[in-house]
C-alpha cells in the first residue's frame, strides 16, 4: 500500500508525461509504422499502450547520481522499424523540452527540473509530498 500523497504526486507527473506523449504523437507519430501489436494513438484507455510513443518515468533513489533521487524519464518507441540514432536523439530532446514546459504547469510553485544524469534524463528537485 502506498501513501495517498505519493499516489497524487505521481498522478500529476503522469499527466505531464501524457501531455508530452500527445505532443510527440502529433508531431512525430507519422514517421514510423506502429508495432503490429500496438493500436493507434488514443484508441485505448492508456497512452502507454497505444500509438508510437510511450513516455513515462520510474523513480530512482539516486545512489551514485550527482543529482540525487528523481524520476528517470523513459521515452519508448512502439515500432519494429529502425529509428536512426540522430532521429531518436532529436525526438528525445524535443520531448525533454516539452517536459520542461509541462512540469511547472503540473506542479506550480514546486522547484522541479529535468537534468541529464549520465545516459538518462531525470526529473529532480523538490520531490516532497507536501504539495501533492
Amino acid at each position: 500500500m502506498r501513501h495517498p500523497k505519493a499516489e497524487q504526486w505521481e498522478s500529476r507527473l503522469k499527466q505531464a508525461f501524457d501531455k508530452v506523449n500527445d505532443y510527440l504523437e502529433k508531431t512525430y507519430g507519422h514517421l514510423y509504422p506502429l508495432h503490429p501489436a500496438r493500436p493507434p494513438h488514443r484508441t485505448t484507455a492508456s497512452p502507454e499502450a497505444d500509438g508510437l510513443f510511450d513516455v513515462g518515468g520510474v523513480f530512482s533513489a539516486g545512489f551514485g547520481s550527482r543529482h540525487g533521487p528523481g524520476y528517470i524519464v523513459e521515452i519508448r518507441f512502439g515500432t519494429l522499424a529502425h529509428v536512426p540514432d540522430a532521429v531518436r536523439i532529436r525526438i528525445e530532446q524535443d520531448a525533454i523540452g516539452q517536459l520542461r514546459k509541462e512540469l511547472p504547469l503540473a506542479f506550480p510553485g514546486t522547484r522541479l527540473r529535468v537534468e541529464k544524469d549520465g545516459p538518462v534524463y531525470k526529473v529532480v528537485g523538490d520531490l516532497t509530498l507536501g504539495k501533492a
